[in-house]
This record gives structure tokens, sequence and C-alpha cells, in this order.
């Protein structure tokens, strides 16, 4: 018996959650696939600020995607009944008086005061190594997104919106109105394969590239912060004196092994930043999809219409998942236009 959506929909990230949350929301049926080969979302650090710290500059459309994302999260929040969404400050370590001067100059713009505090914290932190004082961000926090997407997982088994398994693409058919794929006929797919779509014939020439990123879960109970602290690594309280530590950034290794360098790189920095013992409880590893020009992939397939692909989120992709989604899902359906940055034509 044929079993007839709407959408399919490979993969089961923050893309693929965003952009069956859209599906869900304008009553369109869907079926997903998803296989667990790509660990870049549950691994994630599912951080979101808007405000790049290194060069205390905006993230592009950082504050309009928090606002259309936080409501989303919410609205998931109560929908599964689960807590994913934890509110926090960010501190940034001041290495000298130059990171002082910039950011007061970063204050000027408005896109930045929203979020920046004026005043620089001059006071030593317990536990925490900073000569130069710290920078206050308020407006940030963190997404759990290995709950989400396990939570979100179960959701989908119950309205029997799930297949869990590889999905294979050689056994695609494609016809002018329709697609079937082992007994499911539906309009339209839609790739959220993350770096899995290297292995995706359709959109495998798209300029995504691999950058591994190794994070770990540590226990120290004499630090005692409540807040997201910013240096060379960040230090992202968990909650009950867990915080996690990261991240790496590894562009020649593809696999998701947590490594004795990717440790030892973390584990280096992070004596550079805190003071008190601690114990590592965890090392994950994932591989992030991220482009080149660090704008996502958005688009139709150039023959067939009715293959789409959203992809490349890269490490914000807590905060500009559902702004994606909702662009792509209107153009699909609505003829919107996609924005230059994001359409998969620019390349």
């Amino acid at each position: 018996m044929v079993k007839e959506v709407d959408y399919i929909v490979v993969g089961l990230g923050l893309a693929g959650i965003a952009f069956a949350e859209e599906l869900i929301k304008n009553n369109y049926s869907f079926i997903v696939y998803e296989d667990c080969s790509q660990m870049s979302s549950k691994v994630a650090g599912g951080v979101y600020n808007p405000v790049i710290l290194k060069r205390f500059t905006p993230v592009w459309n950082g504050h309009d995607q928090l606002v259309y994302a936080l409501p989303k999260y919410e609205e998931l929040e109560n929908k599964l009944k689960i807590k994913i969404d934890s509110k926090f400050k960010t501190r940034k370590v001041f290495n000298s008086i130059a990171d002082e001067n910039n950011w007061f100059v970063a204050l000027d713009k408005p896109s930045l005061s929203h979020y920046m505090e004026p005043d620089i914290l001059k006071g030593k932190i317990e536990g925490v190594i900073g000569n130069f004082g710290f920078g206050e961000l308020k407006g940030t926090g963190r997404i759990d997104t290995e709950k989400l997407i396990f939570n979100y997982t179960k959701y989908l088994r119950g309205i029997a919106s799930i297949k869990e398994e590889k999905f294979i693409h050689d056994e695609l058919i494609i016809e002018e109105d329709f697609l079937s794929y082992k007994g499911i006929k539906s309009t339209k797919i839609v790739f959220c394969e993350g770096f899995g779509i290297k292995k995706n014939p359709f959109f495998n020439d798209l300029p995504l590239k691999e950058s591994k990123g190794e994070i770990l879960t540590i226990h120290s109970p004499e630090l005692k912060i409540d807040f997201l602290l910013k240096s060379n690594v960040f230090v992202m309280p968990l909650g009950n004196d867990y915080y996690r530590v990261g991240a790496t950034f590894n562009w020649t290794d593809s696999t998701t092994t947590p490594t004795k360098e990717g440790r030892e790189e973390l584990e280096s920095k992070l004596k550079n930043v805190i003071s008190v013992p601690y114990s590592v409880t965890n090392h994950t590893a994932g591989i992030r999809p991220t482009v080149k020009d660090r704008r996502p992939l958005l688009g139709k397939h150039p023959k067939y219409s009715n293959l789409a692909v959203l992809n490349g989120l890269g490490t914000r992709g807590v905060m500009i998942g559902p702004t994606m989604a909702k662009m792509l899902f209107n153009h699909l359906e609505k003829g919107g236009v996609l924005e230059k940055e994001v359409d998969i034509y620019r390349f």
C-alpha cells in the first residue's frame, strides 16, 4: 500500500526539526528519514549569542534570527513537555587593555548595544583567570540540542512520521509531478543531511566543508559560575558543577571519533582559563557542515525542482535554523525569494 505525504525530509538535526516544524505549522504531511549517521547537532554546544566575541562584531542577521528562533524553542518545550532553553549571561575574558577599548567602540553600534553591558566587570571571579576584566553579554543562552533531538524523535514516532533507517538516494524515483521512495509517494523532498550531503548524488557538488569539533564535559565543584565564560575556549554551565568546554576546529579529520589530540588541545587551553581542579567526565566529537562564506545552503535542484536542500547551518545552527527553514518553506510553497546570501545558486 502506497503512503502519500507532501514531503520527505532526510535528516533530523537542527535543520530537519526546524523544517518539520514549518510543515506542521502549515498543515503539510511528511515523513522523516534519520539514521543517526551525523552527530553535529547532537554534540553541538547549542549556544546562542548574536555577538562575535573575537572581534566584537554582530553575527549576520543575529538579532532577527533570535527574535524568530527563541519563541520557536519555547513552543517546542511546551509541545514536548521538556526544558531545553537555558538562559544565561556570557562573560568575555579581556586579555589586554585593547580588548576593553574595542568593547566600548562596539557599544556604539545599535545592533550590539542591545546585548552588551556598558560596564566592564573588574572584580576577580573565583577560579577564573582574568587580569584585565570581563565584558558581559545579556540575552544569550543554550539550547540542549541532544535533548531536543531525542524527544523530537519520540514525538515523530508517536505520530508515525519517522523512518529510522538509512535513506538510499539511488532508490528515489523522480517523476515530473511526484516522487516515490520505498512505498512512499510525495510531492517534494528536502535534504537536511549535514555533512552527509557529500554522499548525496543530487547535491554533493555544493561547497560544503567538514569542520570537526570536539567538546569536553568536566566536573569542577570549586568553579561555581552560572554564566558562559568565553576565552580561547568556552566554559558553559550545565548545572550541578558540570561544565561543557569547547571547541576544537579540525579541517582534515572527517571522523566523529574523539581524539587524544583534541582532548589535549582543550585541556591545554582550559588551564589558561580556570585555576581550579576539574575532572573530565565526557568527550564527544562531531562534524560541522560549514561553507566557505559562512552562509547556509538553501534552494532547489537545478534540474529537479521538487528536490531541495537545507544545509550548512554551521556553528550557529540553533540561531539560524528556524529562520532558514521558514525561508525555504516560503520559497517552495509560496514563491518566496531566497536571499542571495543563502541561495545555492550564488556559487
